[in-house]
């Protein structure tokens, strides 16, 4: 990519009808591991209009062969999410106590679950525990603000909160749930310069003017959140850009989880392997090892040795190795890629379930990760958003 260029990122409000159904898989996986952290979970679901339906494969083992809906009110927990989001006032047709709610769930294919389990089976290479799938991952850091994330994707998330939290604040009635924001950021010399263009579209009630909705979201949000020293006067500003947005939610588009993976990760930045990341359990190296890669990329941006970084991971399904380990620093690092290499791979361990060990993942912590970035957050309980392996890093380097 050329040292200058501008580059856009886009993120979408909890009321998009595809983060209404990461919302409610990552809710249906916390109540799992609540009941039992060693749950395994894969939990997809589909809305559209009045309808939400909640499948995948769901194994609690200190159940035993009771199926899990016999301890765990799934409909009632996709109430909540639907609830928890916003969806509750009396023209929605996507209504939180009035949605029907389907429940299309099995348990875990026992052929998955061999390969999973720390134990020997027939044709099993290994008796430790292998990734629950086959796939590879990345993780990615750079410098360019404090959260160790690209600007444009952060700068669409800290949008879409600030929206959101003025909306659950009641002080502006006629915001709606659905929304998406995107920012289109210059660089010169690769680094960000101005913020060229900011799309902002929100949903909300059918009697208030789009001129009103315009300048509040230019005055109230946009101007309040983004650095005003990227904000210039070219800086445009499309709000709303049909003229109305009324209808919403899973009324006026269909819903499906894993479906906002650029969103959920670094806005296009950096790459993606693939795989999503809501109503999944840390067994499932799609999830687990994403975020294994970023707390790895932050750390080595953290202790200096790289302005950019990317790391990849590649597993086998029922494996308990990666099949490879590799970094870029794309031309920014002050310390070689071997010699980082071999420090990373000195200070952390890469098995799946070293991976779950190291950054305590059997925990109901998953609601937290759903909307604005699975990355870039200040919350304790995320823990691959730590910086605590700097030290260990440099020790290992020297």
């Amino acid at each position: 990519m050329s040292p200058d260029f501008i580059f856009s990122s886009e993120s979408v409000g909890e009321g998009h009808p595809d983060k209404v159904c990461d919302t409610v898989s990552d809710y249906v996986l916390d109540a799992c591991l609540q009941v039992d952290p060693q749950s395994r979970v894969a939990c997809e679901c589909y809305a559209k209009s009045n309808v939400l339906i909640v499948g995948g494969e769901i194994t609690i083992p200190s159940l035993g062969s009771r199926h899990p809906s016999e301890v765990i009110d799934f409909i009632q927990i996709a109430r909540q999410a639907v609830r928890d989001i916003g969806y509750t006032h009396d023209d929605d047709v996507f209504h939180a106590d009035r949605i029907f709610v389907h429940l299309l769930v099995t348990g875990q294919s026992p052929d998955i679950a061999q390969g999973v389990d720390a134990r020997k089976a027939r044709g099993k290479k290994t008796s430790k525990q292998g990734a629950g799938d086959q796939g590879m991952m990345f993780g990615y850091a750079c410098d360019e603000t404090p959260e160790l994330m690209p600007a444009p994707i952060m700068f669409a998330h800290r949008l879409g909160r600030e929206l959101n939290r003025i909306r659950k604040s009641g002080k502006v009635p006629w915001l709606r749930p659905d929304s998406k924001t995107q920012v289109s950021v210059a660089y010169e010399k690769g680094r960000p310069v101005a913020i060229t263009n900011v799309v902002l579209s929100t949903q909300h009630t059918p009697d208030v003017d789009h001129k009103e909705i315009e300048d509040f979201c230019i005055r109230q949000v946009i101007q309040k959140v983004l650095p005003r020293e990227l904000l210039t006067p070219k800086t445009q500003y499309l709000i709303n850009p049909t003229g109305r947005f009324v209808v919403g939610g899973p009324h006026g588009d269909t819903g499906l989880t894993g479906r906002k993976i650029i969103v959920d990760t670094y806005g296009g930045m950096g790459r993606h392997g693939g795989g999503a990341f809501s109503g999944k359990d840390p067994t499932k190296v799609d999830r687990s090892a994403a975020y294994m890669a970023r707390w790895v990329a932050k750390n080595i941006v953290a202790a200096g040795w790289a302005r950019r970084c990317e790391i990849q991971f590649a597993y086998a399904i029922g494996y308990h190795r990666p099949l490879n380990v590799s970094i870029d620093t794309f031309g920014t690092g002050t310390v070689s890629e071997d010699r980082i290499l071999k420090a990373v791979q000195k200070v952390f361990n890469f098995e799946p379930a070293e991976i779950i060990r190291q950054l305590d993942l059997r925990r109901p912590i998953y609601k937290k990760t759903t909307n604005y970035g699975h990355f870039g957050k200040d919350d304790p309980d995320l823990t691959w958003e730590r910086t605590d392996k700097v030290e260990e890093l440099k020790r290992a380097l020297s």
